[in-house]
C-alpha cells in the first residue's frame, strides 16, 4: 500500500448500521469467504496453523455497516454458515474503519483491542493462533491504482 495513503478513523451514520443489518447476508459473507479461498490458494496462509482451525465457528460483525458473517474452516476451505445453532468459537466485532486499518496494516489487533475498536470474544487460545497467522501473512505486492498515485 502506498505509505502516503492512510485510512482515517470513522464511523458511519448509525442508519448505515440500521438499514445494514437487516439486508440479507450472505453476499459480504460469500465475498469474505471467497477472499479467504484464495489466501489459501495463493498460499498467504501459514498452513501449519490452518488444523486449528478445523471445524471451528469464526463470526466477524461489521458494527457501523449492520454486515456480519459467520463461516467455518472444513476440509482444507473456508465455508459459510448461514444458520448457526452454537455461538462462534471466536468472534471479533469493530467498525469498518477498524477493519479497514487492520487489513492494511495501519493497526495491529493488539492496539485496536487495547483502544477499545476490535472486540474479541470466545476461544483466547484460538484467538492467538489467528493473530498469529495474521501478522505472518505476506502481502504480495500489487501494482499501484491510478487512483492513489501521485
Amino acid at each position: 500500500m502506498d505509505q502516503n495513503f492512510t485510512i482515517p478513523k470513522f464511523h458511519l451514520p448509525a442508519i448505515i448500521g440500521e438499514i445494514g443489518k437487516r439486508l440479507p447476508q450472505w453476499p459480504h459473507t460469500l465475498t469474505l469467504i471467497a477472499g479467504l479461498n484464495v489466501a489459501l490458494k495463493m498460499k498467504l496462509l501459514p498452513e501449519s496453523e490452518l488444523t486449528a482451525l478445523e471445524d471451528k465457528l469464526f463470526s466477524i460483525h461489521v458494527l457501523d455497516t449492520g454486515g456480519k458473517a459467520t463461516f467455518t474452516y472444513r476440509d482444507g476451505l473456508f465455508r459459510p454458515q448461514f444458520q448457526t445453532t452454537r455461538e462462534p468459537d471466536l468472534a471479533f466485532a469493530a467498525n469498518l474503519s477498524a477493519f479497514l486499518q487492520l487489513v492494511a496494516r495501519q493497526e495491529d489487533p493488539d492496539t485496536l483491542f487495547f483502544n477499545r475498536e476490535l472486540e474479541i470474544t470466545g476461544d483466547t487460545e484460538l484467538g492467538l493462533i489467528v493473530k498469529n497467522m495474521l501478522d505472518a501473512i505476506e502481502w504480495p505486492n500489487l501494482p499501484k491504482l491510478p487512483l492513489f498515485s501521485r
